[in-house]
C-alpha cells in the first residue's frame, strides 16, 4: 500500500517587505514516517512552520494538510494536526488524566474512552493518576504527545521536542515518535538542533537554506552517498602527500587527522588518485572511507553553517 501525502507544500513564498524569506518550496510529508526538518540559523524552517499551522500568512504558493488548503480551509486543515512546540503547557497541581480531561472537553464530538486509548499508544498507564509536579521531564514529554493525539490527527508537528531532555528521556521519546508514526499512521514532522538524534529518529530529512530546499533524501540513502564521501588516507610522507593533493585540486579540503590524511572526493575516484600519489614517490599504507554522520552531511550541505 502506497503511503499517502498527508503534508503537501507546493511552491510557496513567503515574503516580509521585500525580503524573501521562503523562496518557492516545495515537498511532501507521508503517512507513517517521521520526517526531519533541519535548516542553519535564519533558514526559514519556523517560518515554514508557522504558515503550515497556520500562523503566518503564505505570500505565494499553497499548503494542504490531507487534502485541505491550509487558507482556504482553515479549520478542516488544523483539525487534522496536533503539535507541541518545545515543552507542553500542563496544569503541574493536577494529575496526568486530569490534564487530559481538561483537553478532551475542548472536542465536543470526541468520546471520552480516546483518553485512555492516548494514554496507552504513549505508555503511562502506571503513572497516569499521579500529579505532574512528580512527573519526569521525559514523562510531561509523552503526557504531552498524548495530548497533541487526543483529536487523532493526521500530523504531529514537534518544535524541538528533545530540549531539556537527560540521555534517557530522548531515547525514550525517540522510541515513541518511531512506534507512534509506525503503528499509528501518523506523519510526524520534527524539527531539532540536535543532528544525531535526528539521525536516530527520522526515515527523511529535509534541509533548506535561505529559504531554498537544499536536499530532501532518505536517511538511510544520504549517510550511504557514495558522492563526495570523506576519504581518509594514510601516506608517507604525510606532509609531502597533503602539498601534493592541495596542488591537485582545493576541493579536497585536506586536513591531517590522527596521521592520516582526509579529503572530499567521490570514492569512485579514489583508484585513480591512488595511482597519481604513488607516482610521486608517496606510499599508501591504507585507505578508507569515514562514515559521515547527519551532522557532517549537514555541515557539507551548508557550508559549515549551524543549525538553529
Amino acid at each position: 500500500m502506497e503511503a499517502k501525502a498527508i503534508v503537501q507544500i507546493k511552491n510557496v513564498t513567503k515574503k516580509i517587505g521585500k525580503k524573501v524569506i521562503i523562496d518557492d518550496l516545495t515537498f511532501d510529508v507521508f503517512s507513517g514516517e517521521v520526517f526531519g526538518f533541519l535548516g542553519p540559523n535564519g533558514a526559514g524552517k519556523t517560518t515554514t512552520i508557522k504558515m503550515l499551522l497556520g500562523l503566518m500568512s503564505i505570500t505565494k504558493g499553497e499548503m494542504y494538510i490531507d487534502g485541505f488548503n491550509v487558507e482556504k480551509d482553515f479549520e478542516k486543515a488544523v483539525a487534522k494536526v496536533g503539535g507541541i512546540i518545545e515543552n507542553p503547557d500542563l496544569y503541574k497541581y493536577l494529575t496526568g488524566y486530569q490534564n487530559l480531561v481538561h483537553f478532551w472537553r475542548m472536542y465536543p464530538d470526541l468520546k471520552k474512552g480516546r483518553i485512555d486509548e492516548v494514554i496507552k499508544i504513549v505508555g503511562l498507564e502506571k503513572r497516569i493518576h499521579d500529579k505532574i509536579k512528580t512527573y519526569s521531564l521525559g514523562m510531561r514529554q509523552r503526557l504531552g504527545v498524548a495530548q497533541a493525539l487526543l483529536n487523532s490527527p493526521k500530523v504531529l508537528v514537534l518544535d524541538e521536542p528533545t530540549n531539556g531532555l537527560d540521555p534517557a528521556g530522548i531515547h525514550e521519546l525517540r522510541n515513541h515518535l518511531r512506534t507512534l508514526a509506525k503503528e499509528e499512521n501518523i506523519a510526524v514532522v520534527v524539527s531539532s538542533h540536535l543532528l544525531s538524534e535526528m539521525e536516530l529518529m527520522c526515515d527523511r530529512v529535509g534541509i533548506i537554506q535561505n529559504g531554498k530546499l537544499v536536499r530532501i533524501q532518505e536517511m538511510k540513502e544520504m549517510l550511504e552517498d557514495d558522492s563526495d564521501s570523506v576519504i581518509a588516507l594514510s601516506v608517507e610522507p604525510i606532509e609531502k602527500a597533503k602539498v601534493y593533493l592541495e596542488s591537485l585540486s582545493s576541493e579536497y579540503n585536506s586536513k591531517i587527522n590522527n596521521n592520516e590524511i582526509e579529503i572530499i572526493e567521490n570514492i569512485e575516484n579514489v583508484p585513480e588518485l591512488v595511482e597519481k600519489l604513488v607516482n610521486q614517490g608517496i606510499k599508501i599504507y591504507g585507505i578508507r572511507k569515514v562514515q559521515q554522520s547527519l551532522e557532517g552531511k549537514f555541515l557539507e550541505m551548508t557550508e559549515g553553517k549551524e543549525i538553529e
